[in-house]
């Protein structure tokens, strides 16, 4: 049976469903920390407790959450008594109210047939079928309170010598530090497709780019939401395209995905222009959508 990725699903290369990683808030201790702490608001209301300082980026989706909560309230989409939650859950009335809310102030332009046809020729070979590719990898896994400057710094500079070093040099080193369970196998993930890897490494690995077109130790990490990856790719099948008229559907979700995400984002930064956010730095605008 021919492996495809470690299968452990921890590690972004494939064999397992994806776990998103948790990161843990840190909380401050001390009989004063509650005064030491000052609490992140939006429009006056409190988006973690006193004493907690939860993560940023958890911080920044807590304050684009009430955002949204606060404006469907404004819009009578949502009872003026539906209360917030420190924890940042939103309640079951709240995400619904913010559904339609979004469902009505995001104005998406349909993608037409020349956008689609742009999309496919630059992007032609993401829609190949039975392309695969032969590798392995090393990880350096991001995890909670790791230094990730310093982890980055160290997967640089292994990569440095392993473009000069032998397979058997790539084997010792996924061996002795890779985080993944592939490293007991000299970090060999076997044949792999896009559909085997998490989309960020499929993205990198199957890239028809300089970098990323040849057989050998890929000269730049791949980053993906584990960590950092140190690639060597010991050979490429390539796949069959599929003609654009097989695809039209497929590539008019990804560009309205993409509309929707571009609108979403000019729209938080709307609200958060118009808002009172302390604690917290938001991007925020004040001028109307560009659709």
């Amino acid at each position: 049976m021919t492996q495809q990725g470690c299968g452990s699903g921890s590690c972004g290369c494939g064999g397992a469903a994806e776990p998103t990683p948790s990161v843990p808030s840190a909380v401050a201790s001390g009989p004063d920390a509650s005064d030491q702490i000052p609490l992140a608001r939006v429009n006056g209301v409190p988006l973690h407790g006193a004493g907690e300082s939860p993560d940023p980026e958890a911080l920044r989706q807590r304050a684009y959450s009430e955002l949204l909560r606060q404006a469907a309230q404004r819009a009578g989409l949502l009872a003026a008594g539906d209360l917030p939650a420190l924890d940042g859950v939103l309640s079951e009335a709240a995400s619904q109210a913010i559904e339609a809310l979004l469902a009505r102030e995001l104005q998406l332009p349909a993608a037409d047939d020349a956008a689609c046809r742009r999309f496919y020729a630059a992007h032609a070979t993401r829609y190949s079928l039975g392309e695969r590719t032969l590798a392995s990898h090393i990880l350096f896994a991001v995890t909670p309170g790791v230094d990730v400057d310093a982890l980055r710094r160290r997967a640089e500079s292994l990569l440095v010598s392993l473009r000069c070093g032998s397979t058997e040099d790539f084997a010792r080193a996924a061996a002795d530090q890779s985080n993944c369970p592939s490293g007991a196998e000299g970090g060999a993930l076997g044949w792999l497709g896009r559909e085997d890897c998490a989309p960020e490494f499929a993205a990198a690995l199957f890239a028809q780019d300089e970098a990323n077109a040849h057989v050998g130790v890929l000269p730049r990490l791949i980053s993906t939401r584990f960590g950092f990856h140190i690639v060597r790719v010991d050979a490429r099948e390539p796949g069959v395209q599929q003609p654009f008229e097989a695809v039209r559907g497929a590539i008019a979700q990804t560009l309205a995905q993409q509309a929707y995400v571009t609108a979403l984002r000019q729209y938080l930064n709307l609200l958060a222009g118009a808002a009172q956010i302390d604690g917290l730095a938001l991007e925020g605008a004040d001028s109307p959508l560009l659709q």
